[in-house]
């Protein structure tokens, strides 16, 4: 496999696990403000620190907004994580953007370390309920003195990512909840409906949408639905339904499609994009719904015209 430019050698990321592990006094408190110093000092810090937590970059800076109420953007976190990759050891500037929004990160970070993992449901699993972070600071100082060595399980997560083959198989529950909240509303409405099976070929339509209304065989209504938490699979799904709102029109007028296009979307990865967002809300002409907003999409659209109950 390449290396790829800023990949991080295993000593640069242990000598920022030694400094983080001296500012907190081998793990037994993380003051922001001690731990903020030698991020500061020692970029690598924030590598390491986001590693502990088990987060990407934008994962990092979304739990932190909604923590602190302070916008930490996406692309600022992907930014920063990115210049201490390329430069671990070159100190950052203590003024302007990087500080107002490092804070709050490393406070985040800090508060969510030392915390134990909250209790969740029996058919859920929390991001944190790792063996380094499951109890807070015990768990991280258990860990740290074991005889594996605590920066090296690190540095393997760091090239790896918690929970990923985990997370990788589960992407499609976690979309299933949308949909079966889509069937529900049809069903409720008495409206027919084909929903369609991945990788399904549809005569056509050369990109299957996930719902036909009534049918196959006279497509007057389809619905895209997506829940993501990543940008970039937002987009492709953009660049979907902006396909499929071509092909209702081609041929015919704008006021007059093939058939009507509705989008309904969930997760953090459509909040990023403010420009993909315009795009998908023109591509359906505003017939765009969350699982909030979901009540609504029969009376909104010309579902209405299929309702029987």
């Amino acid at each position: 496999m390449p290396k790829g430019v800023g990949f991080i050698e295993y000593p640069v990321f242990e000598r920022g696990y030694e400094a983080l592990k001296a500012a907190t006094k081998g793990f037994l408190e993380f003051d922001p403000i001690k731990v903020f110093a030698v991020v500061m000092a020692e970029p690598i810090c924030i590598v390491v620190l986001r590693t502990m937590l088990g987060f990407t970059p934008p994962e990092w800076g979304y739990v932190t907004t909604q923590r602190t109420g302070i916008s930490v953007t996406q692309g600022f976190v992907r930014s920063l994580d990115r210049k201490v990759r390329i430069s671990p050891e070159t100190p950052l500037r203590t003024n302007g953007v990087t500080k107002e929004r490092l804070k709050p990160l490393v406070e985040t970070a800090c508060r969510m370390l030392s915390e134990e993992v909250p209790q969740v449901n029996d058919n859920q699993m929390h991001r944190l309920n790792k063996a380094d972070t499951k109890g807070g600071l015990n768990s991280l100082r258990n860990v740290a003195a074991m005889g594996v060595p605590y920066a090296m399980l690190l540095y393997e997560r760091f090239l790896g990512r918690p929970f990923a083959g985990h997370r990788d198989s589960v992407s499609e529950l976690v979309g299933d909840s949308l949909e079966s909240a889509i069937e529900d509303v049809l069903t409720k409405a008495g409206i027919s409906y084909r929903k369609t099976k991945r990788a399904e070929k549809i005569e056509g339509f050369d990109q299957t949408p996930d719902f036909i209304i009534p049918s196959e065989f006279n497509p007057q209504v389809i619905i895209e639905a997506k829940i993501t938490e990543d940008d970039g699979t937002a987009r492709d799904k953009v660049t979907r339904i902006q396909h499929l709102g071509e092909l209702s029109v081609a041929g015919r007028s704008v006021n007059n499609p093939k058939y009507e296009v509705i989008a309904c979307i969930g997760g953090r990865g459509f909040g990023v994009r403010r420009e993909d967002m315009k795009k998908m809300i023109l591509a359906t002409r505003g017939k765009v719904f969350t699982l909030k907003t979901l009540g609504q999409i029969v009376d909104f659209t010309q579902l209405k015209n299929f309702r029987t109950k």
